[in-house]
């Protein structure tokens, strides 16, 4: 590719840059940015925001890191992506098990979800966020599987040692070939053992065991001190989920009563949901205190750490309460206590301790108090 880069579509110019790469790589077995930018005279912030999309798509590698002045070396592997499946992982809750996918791509998520939810089976429900699609199953509990109205659709979930095993079934073609050819190469995945047998494909997919835990904050901010508690509880997900053993799944802002005289700005709290290695469990909590006491300008913050895949009736009514009055401190700590849920701060915690409780209602309920919790 020579010239300066043209105007024209996304694919069009990713075409041209794919072309480059592999012909870079025939020549000298890798390229850098620099020799990119070279060869399709373009800067090398745009060589380089090419270079990090074709990584996560998987059509280039890095062949070798950066040491000292050297630059990261990189090849091409092919046009076509090894897949479109970024991670899947599980978490698990007495016989509850979460099942989280977590695509490349929006149309792939929105193709699963659809026909996840249209297939039965084991499935007791299905919903996405974004590039995640999730659904909830029971171990050992299954249902019919109607592959001739959808495409693909989970069949059943068994516990194996310290392992979930998700069992899918899907028909020949696209689907196929996703089990086959792409969930294994997903992050968190630990293998897949496919069958075939009277036209449909079978696959295993085995993904450690995680534990299920939101975390709820509240009262970080002080009026006329600024703070926010969306974004100390947001940069507490990132600060978590560095280490590795800790998956980040979503951040969610909610709004509790609007009659709170003492209320800053909208009243609105927040949690993270996140999977978790069950080793480093017996250490989190004094994690997170430690990083909400030491960013929050407010002495009344309030931490509420809940390790369930559904949320308990009483805590959901209770949370119902704490989104349209005043309620009282011992009745949120009786509540939290009854539900498992632990509380750590001072008068945050009655937020915080609405804010788990409203972990599994959608985005309209989450914003808005005049709705009703569903049950």
């Amino acid at each position: 590719m020579t010239g300066k880069e043209k105007s024209g579509g996304v694919l069009e110019r990713r075409g041209a840059f794919l072309t480059a790469m592999r012909q870079m790589t025939f020549e000298a077995g890798h390229f850098t940015t620099a020799d990119l930018a070279s060869a399709a005279n373009v800067p090398r912030s745009t060589a380089q925001d090419w270079i990090n999309r074709l990584i996560k798509e998987g059509c280039i590698f890095v062949k070798e890191e950066p040491h000292g002045r050297n630059p990261a070396h990189y090849a091409s592997r092919s046009a076509l992506p090894q897949t479109t499946c970024k991670r899947i992982f599980t978490t698990l809750d007495g016989s509850d098990v979460e099942i989280f996918h977590e695509c490349l791509s929006s149309g792939c998520a929105g193709f699963c979800e659809f026909h996840h939810r249209k297939a039965g089976g084991a499935a007791i429900s299905v919903t996405r966020d974004g590039m995640i699609f999730r659904e909830w199953a029971r171990i050992g509990e299954d249902g019919e599987i109607r592959l001739d109205f959808a495409a693909v659709g989970l069949a059943a979930v068994k516990k194996d040692g310290p392992d979930i095993i998700q069992t899918i079934h899907s028909i020949p073609g696209g689907p196929a070939y996703s089990l086959s050819a792409m969930m294994g190469h997903a992050k968190g995945v630990k293998g897949v053992q496919i069958t075939v047998g009277n036209g449909v494909v079978t696959g295993e997919v085995r993904t450690p065991a995680l534990t299920p835990v939101t975390i709820g904050v509240d009262d970080t901010d002080r009026k006329g001190c600024g703070g926010a508690t969306f974004a100390l509880s947001q940069a507490l997900m990132k600060y978590l989920t560095d280490p590795g053993s800790v998956i980040g799944i979503r951040h969610q802002v909610a709004a509790l009563c609007q009659d709170i005289e003492e209320k800053t700005a909208g009243n609105s709290c927040s949690f993270i949901e996140l999977a978790v290695d069950p080793s480093v469990l017996p250490t989190l909590a004094a994690k997170v205190c430690r990083f909400v006491e030491e960013e929050s300008v407010s002495d009344e913050w309030g931490v509420a750490i809940m390790t369930k895949i559904t949320v308990p009736d009483d805590l959901l009514r209770l949370g119902e309460r704490i989104r349209r009055e005043r309620v009282s401190m011992e009745e949120v700590l009786e509540t939290a206590e009854k539900s498992g849920v632990q509380v750590y701060g001072k008068k945050g915690i009655i937020g915080a301790v609405g804010a788990v409780s409203l972990k599994s209602q959608p985005q309209e309920v989450l914003l808005d108090p005049a709705c009703l919790i569903l049950f």
